[in-house]
């Protein structure tokens, strides 16, 4: 078992024994009711496993209708973990504040049953918008000016998808609306940063044709994310080829002449034995400095000795948080986890909230994005 996995369950199995002492102190309920209750958040536990195996095993319904229930109350129980912690706190402070003036406070607590069912509305309303909210994709846009683009070449339109997780929950219609996006952007490149698929990735087949049909005159550039070694990195680099992007791994490239293009991949792949290795600053310095450079790089870390060395670094994974107040964890962790920043000089980054979802197929205060980058000639 990996450290990922001990401490994912250590939290969730937690996050479930809060949730089942919060339905006992508001209902106190029988040990029959205890019983089942627990038997199934049990099953919602180990639900993220039941899925994998499911999918490893070709058993694709079982493993739809598992990921579906077991990720919307993923969601649902985080949400409400987090309402629910609003009124722990406060009862804190009513204890806190009756200990300090030595009187009984009390008749300001709000009585468990009441917080219980504020919290559980709170999780189920936010829940039914944050399904909305992830499938509204809209389009972010950025000009940047350059005295590195030619004034010939007019506006040169890169557009950047991120953490799609084409998988059991990101396919079909929804695949769709993100790639009718990119289409309407009318890109001259496509690149994608990381996290293209989720899963086993089977039976996805299909989806690359969807691809296909978007053909941006100076091409398609793909980097791998964490999920690609998760879902088996032969055959997601396969489905990425097959959907028409060429795969910068520890390389690259300059197109036509006008912009440098550079990838890396995820530092997940560390624990794999198919990991390129190499120094962001070694890559960079051997392509032409004249050129804009963009480095496409999955996680939103910058490298301090190739700062200066590239013009733009796209990045995603961090989703925003997806669900708030998840977004205050990667805030924390990523200083910058969504949005445009100069880091020093010439070089700056811009992290995308992502196309598609990870686990929970809900976005709560981050809608995905498509993000269109246009660059003219400028000082």
């Amino acid at each position: 078992m990996t450290p990922f996995i001990l401490i994912f369950l250590l939290i969730y199995s937690g996050t479930h024994l809060y949730a089942f002492h919060k339905a006992r102190a508001a209902f106190a309920f029988g040990t029959v009711t205890g019983i089942y209750l627990a038997a199934f958040m049990v099953l919602m536990i180990f639900a993220p496993f039941i899925v994998r195996l499911s999918e490893r095993h070709g058993f694709e319904f079982a493993a739809r209708l598992m990921s579906y229930t077991g990720y919307i109350w993923l969601g649902l129980l985080f949400l409400f973990f987090s309402a629910s912690l609003v009124f722990d706190i406060y009862s804190l402070l009513v204890y806190s504040g009756g200990l300090m003036l030595k009187r009984d406070l009390s008749g300001i607590d709000i009585p468990a049953r009441l917080s219980f069912f504020i919290s559980l509305f709170l999780a189920v309303i936010i829940s039914f918008y944050g399904y909305y909210e992830a499938g509204n994709i809209i389009t972010e846009r950025i000009v940047i000016r350059t005295p590195k683009i030619p004034k010939e070449a007019g506006r040169l339109k890169i557009v950047q998808i991120s953490d799609v997780h084409i998988g059991l929950i990101i396919r079909g219609e929804r695949l769709k609306s993100i790639l009718e996006q990119v289409k309407n952007a009318g890109p001259d490149v496509l690149v994608a940063t990381g996290d293209l698929v989720d899963g086993q990735i089977n039976n996805i087949g299909e989806m690359a044709e969807l691809f296909k049909g978007i053909k941006p005159r100076f091409g398609k550039f793909a980097i791998t994310g964490n999920h690609e070694f998760y879902a088996g990195l032969d055959r997601a680099l396969a489905f990425t080829r097959e959907s028409g992007f060429l795969i910068l791994r520890g390389e690259g490239v300059t197109v036509e002449g006008l912009i440098n293009i550079v990838g890396v991949d995820d530092s997940q792949g560390k624990a794999y034995e198919d990991f390129k290795d190499i120094p962001e600053r070694e890559l960079l310095s051997g392509l032409p400095k004249e050129k804009f450079t963009l480095l496409l790089k999955h996680r939103p870390v910058v490298d301090k000795t190739a700062v200066g060395l590239f013009d733009l670094q796209l990045s995603g994974h961090a989703h925003k948080g997806q669900i708030f107040p998840f977004s205050l964890v990667t805030w924390l962790y990523y200083p910058v986890h969504a949005g445009y920043a100069n880091l020093s000089g010439s070089s700056n980054l811009y992290v995308s909230r992502g196309a598609g979802t990870a686990g929970p197929p809900i976005r709560f205060l981050s809608q995905p994005e498509v993000t269109v980058i246009e660059l003219v000639h400028g000082e």
